[in-house]
């Protein structure tokens, strides 16, 4: 059985086709929903590019390891090659192992170091872009706009048009590919005719846009104030969100290449595909650009799609971990022994009877403008935000899907707040998170 691993950057669940919420338009994408299991309340473990790889990687909580953060930020610790993987064991068994796109899986070695070939020279790309097309302006910075380049010389289509080109040369033998796709992450910047495919006047605002952040933690009025972003109208999100449909459309059609290489060679029936992404993005949701400081859905709800042999295509509601569930999904498919350190699920156990979480985990812990701890658990209805810093949040995702309200002090919740707050410390305690001692565990569930 062949490996594909198909991670995109900084895509929210609602923009998918398949989940019928938004109309962007992702048919490649759709078409893998529609034929292996697509999960309608997958969430990312920690909504961060480098963390939630690391978690793909190892297949442990990014916060167990010391993945608090982006390691190209501040130093941080990480996965270490010298401990076996999902992908050194496909390796060993004689797997051709290839990484197309962004190396972002640990900061103690690179992609080499874990037993991957490369695949793309993103230099060479680089070089070549320079000489095609000089200097290039992009104006309104990480807002969005046009770009000149064509898009079959885009990087997100040379990764995917390497990788197609790797399974083509590759049929008839084992392979495992990891194409790590760039977009649609913040600044988006379509080409035509993507760049123009959905009008700013068409786009419907966020649903938690118009968020006055009253009684909400006070870093989330300084993210929106060190963005300069202060007053700014849907009007003026607009265009940003029109180019982020804009530029997810683009890469769904780039991954289409792929999905092409593999009927082409015959060998789609014999090939687990593992989509998803490493978490969502705001583009003006909450008023708020980026992904930091917030544990909304916006940027933990993300798409998730295993398909492959001997799996029948259904739509699972159940709640799945994303990042965590790949190592445990590939090691369980290819007949790998279970791993007992790992926090995440095969993506078979959520429709085989197996006991799983009614409830999904995340945490976070602040990026570039200051560091910030953060734990959250949601189930079908409630989300709590345990804040070991400052207040806590809690939301009633019945009565408000935007996470307008903070109902964290409301006495009508209390006693499910502390509920919650129990499960959320069992789990975090269960995948080693080392603010869930009893120095301040006991914070937990009190919405304070």
């Amino acid at each position: 059985m062949n490996v594909l691993l198909l991670v995109v950057d900084q895509l929210r669940y609602d923009c998918v086709g398949a989940a019928g919420i938004r109309p962007v338009k992702t048919p490649n994408i759709d078409r893998l929903a529609s034929e292996g299991l697509f999960f309608e309340n997958a969430y990312t473990p920690l909504p961060v590019c480098a963390p939630s790889r690391q978690a793909m990687l190892t297949g442990v909580q990014p916060d167990s390891i010391g993945a608090l953060f982006n390691y190209n930020f501040i130093n941080t610790r990480g996965a270490d090659p010298a401990v076996p993987t999902w992908v050194s064991e496909l390796r060993n068994r004689g797997v051709r192992c290839a990484f197309a796109g962004k190396w972002d899986a640990s900061p103690n070695g690179d992609e080499g170091a874990f037993g991957y070939e490369t695949i793309f020279d993103s230099a060479a790309w680089s070089r070549e872009i320079g000489e095609k097309y000089g200097p290039i302006d992009y104006p309104n910075s990480w807002f969005g706009c046009s770009n000149p380049i064509a898009v079959e010389d885009t990087k997100t289509w040379r990764i995917c048009k390497t990788s197609a080109d790797f399974i083509r040369e590759n049929a008839g033998r084992p392979w495992h590919v990891w194409v790590d796709i760039t977009d649609p992450h913040l600044p988006c910047r379509p080409s035509a005719p993507y760049d123009t495919m959905y009008r700013p006047e068409d786009m419907e605002p966020w649903p938690g846009f118009g968020d006055t952040l009253e009684g909400k933690p006070y870093i989330q009025k300084k993210q929106i104030e060190n963005w300069h972003l202060e007053g700014r109208t849907w009007e003026e999100f607009a265009p940003t969100a029109a180019y982020y449909y804009g530029m997810i459309s683009q890469t769904d059609a780039a991954i289409g290449q792929i999905l092409d290489a593999l009927d082409e060679t015959g060998q789609a029936d014999d090939t687990l595909i593992v989509f998803l992404s490493d978490h969502g993005d705001t583009s003006g949701d909450h008023g708020m650009m980026d992904k930091h400081y917030i544990l909304y859905d916006s940027v933990v709800h993300v798409p998730f799609i295993v398909k492959g042999p001997g799996i029948e295509p259904q739509r699972v509601t159940r709640f799945a971990s994303s990042s965590l569930d790949v190592a445990p999904t590939v090691e369980a498919a290819v007949g790998m022994a279970a791993e007992s350190t790992r926090h995440g699920h095969a993506a078979m156990d959520y429709v085989s009877g197996k006991e799983t979480p009614d409830y999904a985990v995340f945490t976070s812990n602040g990026q570039q403008f200051g560091l910030f701890t953060q734990r959250g658990i949601r189930t079908d209805r409630y989300k709590y935000i345990w804040n070991a810093t400052d207040i806590d949040e809690f939301y009633d995702l019945t009565l408000d899907p935007g996470e307008l309200v903070n109902r964290a002090k409301d006495p009508a919740y209390r006693e499910i707040m502390a509920e919650l707050g129990e499960k959320l410390l069992a789990e975090l305690r269960r995948r080693g998170d080392p603010f869930a001692s009893g120095w301040i565990g006991w914070q937990c569930g009190r919405g304070e």
